[in-house]
């Protein structure tokens, strides 16, 4: 098919599907069909300009899955701003998970605010419900970053603006504004320079 007719169907697709399952959007271009779930009393909000890419030929590194956006209680905030791109990302809030303005994902990526599982992991007891979240569980990025490839931002983090993630990343800990981090777990490597 060709890729000039699959923009047209993506375009004419993305407001049926995003309305279908809640979420409050301004203009959203999709790149294939993301997978899209909130509980009912939670929120998912997308801004302008925002490009979800789930089809591995409209993006140079492909994708490995599509996007995922999800909430996982009521009162669950997942936000997206303007001008952002997402490639073959999974974003999940239990509490809230912020993206700022200018945002770029890369393809795997993963972005969560909880760990899905009871701290203890003894027999019998790992598949517990989901633990409830608390107020410093959050994710917060920034303005301006960009999250490498199968970087993984973990519950209680803010990624200071204009920060950058590496590939493969592990971000256990808040990164400062205009800061490079890579590394399991993730580190400051330099500060972004201006060019």
């Amino acid at each position: 098919m060709p890729s000039r007719l699959l923009r047209r169907l993506d375009s004419v697709g993305a407001g049926w599907i995003l309305r279908q399952s809640g979420v409050q959007f301004g203009t959203v271009q999709l790149r294939g069909r993301p997978i899209v779930s909130r509980v009912d009393g939670s929120v998912i909000s997308i801004g302008d300009n925002v490009v979800l890419c789930s089809r591995s030929q409209d993006t140079a590194l492909g994708v490995t899955t599509p996007v995922i956006l999800r909430t996982l209680r009521s009162g669950a905030l997942l936000s997206i701003g303007d001008d952002v791109g997402v490639s073959g990302a999974v974003i999940c809030a239990a509490r809230s998970v912020v993206i700022g303005n200018s945002v770029l994902i890369g393809s795997g990526a993963i972005i969560c605010d909880t760990d899905f599982h009871a701290p203890h992991m003894s027999i019998g007891r790992r598949y517990a419900p989901l633990p409830d979240p608390a107020d410093s569980d959050g994710v917060v990025i920034g303005d301006d970053c960009f999250i490498g490839a199968r970087a993984m931002i973990l519950k209680g983090v803010r990624v200071g603006a204009g920060s950058v993630v590496g590939a493969g990343s592990i971000v256990t800990k808040s990164v400062a504004p205009g800061s490079i981090v890579a590394g399991n777990p993730a580190r400051a490597v330099r500060a972004v320079v201006d060019s």
